[in-house]
């Protein structure tokens, strides 16, 4: 997603793309430790996103 993507969401919806990211950031290195992942830059386009949901989560709290 991109960054801008971020900004029209709330809060609680932010939230719970954060969990939703890191759940599947998890499921990525697990595939990826057992050979079955296809694609190994889907793992660095999960932590970018969830870095940028982070940045809109802390930018709203400094606001």
């Amino acid at each position: 997603m991109k960054g801008n993507e971020f900004h029209t969401m709330s809060d609680v919806e932010l939230t719970k793309k954060l969990q939703d990211l890191k759940s599947e950031l998890f499921n990525l290195r697990f595939r990826h430790a057992s050979g079955q992942l296809e694609n190994p830059v889907s793992i660095r386009n999960c932590k970018r996103d969830i870095a940028r949901v982070n940045t809109e989560l802390r930018a709203r709290q400094k606001a």
